[in-house]
C-alpha cells in the first residue's frame, strides 16, 4: 500500500468554523516578544493623549507558524496595495487623503 504525497495531503481543505457570536477586536498597537519556542503577540488599543494602553487580546504561535502568517500577511498587503494604492507608513510620508469624522455641510 502507497503513502500519499506530501504534496497532496497538503492540499486538503480544512473546514473552519467562525462562531457567530464570536467579539472582534480592533488594535491600533501590538507588541511581540520570543523564546526559542513560542512567538507571543500581543494586540492593543491606545488612545489619543492617554498615557497607557490596554492589551485586548494575546496571540501565541510556533516560530514556524508565525513566519507562515508573515507570509500571508504580505501576500494580502500585496494583493491589497495592488487594488487600493500603496500604504504609507509614518516613515514614508504617510498623510490622510481623505477627511474622517465629523464634517460640517457647507
Amino acid at each position: 500500500m502507497s503513502k500519499p504525497s506530501p504534496a497532496s495531503q497538503r492540499q486538503a481543505q480544512l473546514n473552519i468554523e467562525m462562531p457567530v457570536d464570536l467579539d472582534a477586536v480592533y488594535a491600533n498597537i501590538a507588541v511581540i516578544t520570543h523564546s526559542a519556542s513560542e512567538v507571543i503577540v500581543d494586540f492593543g488599543r491606545a488612545l489619543p493623549r492617554a498615557p497607557k494602553a490596554k492589551i485586548r487580546a494575546r496571540i501565541i504561535l510556533t516560530p514556524m507558524n508565525a513566519k507562515l502568517l508573515h507570509q500571508a500577511l504580505g501576500e494580502n498587503l500585496d494583493k491589497f496595495e495592488a487594488k487600493f494604492g500603496q500604504i504609507r507608513t509614518q516613515h514614508e510620508g504617510f498623510e490622510e487623503e481623505r477627511s474622517i469624522g465629523f464634517q460640517q455641510s457647507t
